[in-house]
């Protein structure tokens, strides 16, 4: 009887001349520039390809979902059992407890698809590859990426911070189609939300998703428990925007606004309902 086996094992190594040799179909994925990468030619590399499929930074959504619909033909091929792998490898598991939680919005994501057509679909899987690598850079957590948004969570304020400013910075520098203006707006909360199934719940996530809402494209908004957890931070700067009611949210919220030197800044009043402009209470 065969005997299935887990697939946590040292990385294989192929050399170049090695790797020049096998074809398309020895790789999980092949991107747009030809680059052809997790090799699946032989059972090591399917182990190491299951190992680090979380680690590569894919196009787009349907990239990777190509590229992991052929690296666990491979391991059935090879009678490897990808214990885990669905789970831990394609979504690894959320954090819970007080966590800094990040929505981002396109601004005017109608307007381009309008005026773009068939050439948005590029447009979007840019944004989200400059999204998701900087999440991956400060040890984030992609919880959810629909239409133009997207939803990730941080252990620490700070990373979250971080990687909000590295997903300005980036926008700022990207060549946009047609020399377009493509922003993003960014709302950041900290909280305790619930981890379910299907991802988080709770008030904690509606308060970010309603800060990144009212922001502007190119603004990054964070609340006070942002503020108080990045409160050891003397390089950060953040300016009070003033206390508000946001729609859904029971409590009034303190908002700021990161002030960068190397992004814009100087944005109109936030997004937020004019009926309830009286509710306001804007510092002086």
């Amino acid at each position: 009887m065969r005997v299935l086996r887990s697939w946590s094992v040292p990385m294989a190594e192929l050399r170049d001349r090695e790797r020049a040799k096998l074809p398309d179909s020895a790789f999980a994925y092949i991107d747009s520039t030809g680059r052809r990468r997790l090799p699946i030619h032989d059972e090591a590399h399917v182990r190491n390809a299951l190992g680090r499929f979380n680690r590569v930074l894919f196009e787009d959504d349907t990239a990777r979902n190509t590229a992991r619909t052929r690296l666990l033909k491979a391991a059935k091929r090879h009678g490897i059992v990808p214990v885990g792998f669905i789970d831990t490898q394609l979504r690894p598991k959320l954090p819970t407890g007080q966590l800094t939680l990040l929505f981002v919005d396109i601004e005017g994501s109608s307007r381009h698809l309008a005026e773009l057509e068939d050439r948005y679909a590029p447009l979007l899987n840019a944004v989200r590859r400059i999204e998701r690598a900087a999440v991956r850079r400060f040890g984030g957590y992609e919880v959810d990426a629909r239409a133009d948004e997207f939803f990730a969570v941080f252990r620490a304020a700070a990373e979250a911070f971080e990687a909000a400013l590295a997903v300005q910075r980036a926008m700022a520098a990207h060549g946009w189609p047609d020399d377009r203006d493509v922003r993003v707006r960014i709302g950041m909360h900290t909280g305790r939300p619930t981890l379910t199934a299907t991802g988080y719940q709770g008030i904690s996530v509606n308060t970010a998703a309603r800060l990144c809402a009212c922001g502007h494209g190119g603004q990054t908004l964070v609340s006070r428990s942002v503020r108080a957890a990045l409160a050891e931070e003397a390089s950060y700067e953040l300016r009070l925007l003033g206390s508000y009611r946001l729609h859904g949210i029971p409590e009034d919220h303190e908002i700021y606004q990161a002030v960068v030197p190397d992004l814009p800044d100087g944005f109109p009043p936030l997004r937020i309902d004019e009926t309830e402009a009286d509710r306001y209470r804007i510092p002086h």
